[in-house]
């Protein structure tokens, strides 16, 4: 069943072949359909885990940025890029790990607008004692669901999938 009954293509009798929509086919959609899903269950296992040492997924995400970025630190409109962030709720998200001692702002010399995220001492120390739980975690609820034939025919299927996002973002 390419078409739904209710979607808009087969409602309407007057578009041509051409300007009809691509609706997924059955095999298409459940694939769509367990990718979303899978993403979303693992996204929240993640980050029910990460909670008893006090972190989000996404401050997890952010010290481990800085982390692996030259002196621990990163332009933050780099670091809105490089987290899928927009530079406010970024900014938020960078006050509330403040507060926490996980990173420090510092200006930018020469460029007055500019500012740095910088990973504190704690921040890294945080880091430090909470990745190896959250290793075992992806390897429990994802590496470790997978063969290392699959593992290596997933990653060349989605790599060009990555790259043509990316690209789209100006970040190939």
């Amino acid at each position: 069943m390419d078409t739904p009954a209710d979607t808009p293509a087969a409602v309407s009798s007057s578009s041509s072949p051409e300007e009809e929509t691509p609706w997924l086919s059955a095999k298409e959609q459940q694939f769509w359909r367990a990718h979303l899903e899978v993403s979303h269950l693992l996204d929240y296992q993640l980050g029910r885990e990460l909670q008893p040492h006090g972190l989000a997924n996404n401050d997890y995400e952010i010290l481990v940025v800085l982390s692996e970025s030259p002196d621990r630190r990163m332009r933050m409109t780099d670091l809105a890029t490089a987290t899928l962030q927009s530079k406010s709720r970024l900014s938020h998200q960078i006050t509330r790990m403040e507060t926490a001692g996980l990173v420090l702002r510092q200006e930018c010399p020469g460029d007055r607008r500019g500012l740095y995220a910088h990973l504190t001492e704690q921040g890294w120390e945080i880091l430090q004692k909470v990745a190896p739980d959250h290793v075992r975690s992806v390897r429990h609820h994802f590496i470790d669901r997978f063969t290392p034939e699959q593992i290596e025919t997933l990653h060349a299927a989605l790599a060009p999938v990555a790259e043509h996002l990316r690209s789209l973002r100006g970040r190939s």
